[in-house]
């Protein structure tokens, strides 16, 4: 190729790896949207009301504590990977509901806890599994999802997992008898099993893992930014804003025909 061509084709390709890092950086929603948050469709933690907005427990305490540390921010749900890819690489990005584990603590700047759960290995009741601790998991095939820490947490230990793109698709292949167990996230007092039709179906065999979940936000977040909206959320657990938030959610149900 001629040397003024292969001069050429180089200043296309660093203009557009500089168009590419000019992106990453500009807030979504325009000048007026500080932060850019991205979250998981999880009902009834996360996920689209009637009218297109998103909703649920953790995305109205995010609200919440953003109103009340006056920052600006837009919200948007994505799947898991594409929510955590956006805080990983854009400089105005946090996702929700993010596991704080050793690995991730420092790829981003933490707010929060948002909520806890409990990690439960769940099976179909007419197979009687009988587990005493995660060891005895090991013969099994565990219904995972892409790109969550419960996934990288047995998969790193040599656990036999198959990965599904989201997590309530695996209670259905668990009553196809495409997996053995299915390790869910559950709030306390959630009522999946209910609300799905699959009570009686499928039982909790062994609950193993307590974890709280959090906002993560992209390093270039500053420091400024995650001190006020920690300092929110500490303002709304002491006046019981976080928990009457909660307790709208106590009779929720999924409509019908979703």
């Amino acid at each position: 190729m001629p040397r003024d061509r292969i001069t050429l084709a180089a200043l296309f390709a660093a203009l557009a790896a500089l168009s590419d890092a000019v992106a990453a950086t500009v807030p979504a929603g325009g000048p007026g949207a500080a932060l850019y948050i991205t979250a998981e469709p999880a009902p009834p933690s996360s996920m689209l009301d009637e009218r297109g907005q998103v909703v649920g427990i953790v995305t109205d305490k995010v609200r919440a504590a953003f109103d009340r540390a006056g920052v600006g921010y837009t919200i948007e749900l994505l799947p898991w990977k594409r929510a955590y890819a956006a805080a990983r690489w854009r400089k105005d990005a946090c996702v929700c509901s993010t596991t704080r584990t050793p690995e991730r603590e420092a790829l981003f700047k933490w707010v929060g806890p948002l909520d806890t759960a409990q990690w439960v290995l769940m099976a179909r009741a007419d197979r009687h599994i009988v587990l005493r601790n995660l060891e005895d998991a090991r013969p099994y095939r565990i219904g995972t999802y892409n790109g969550d820490a419960r996934d990288h947490y047995l998969r790193s230990r040599g656990f036999t997992v198959d990965v599904a793109p989201h997590d309530l698709v695996n209670p259905r292949k668990l009553l196809l008898g495409r997996i053995d167990l299915w390790v869910a996230a559950l709030r306390p007092g959630s009522l999946v099993l209910e609300q799905n039709g699959w009570a009686g179906k499928i039982v909790p065999v062994l609950a193993f893992n307590r974890h709280e979940v959090f906002l993560a936000c992209n390093r270039g977040v500053p420091d400024a930014v995650v001190d006020r909206l920690n300092g929110a959320f500490a303002a709304l657990e002491r006046d019981g804003a976080l928990r009457r938030i909660e307790r709208r959610y106590d009779d929720w149900t999924e409509p019908k025909g979703k």
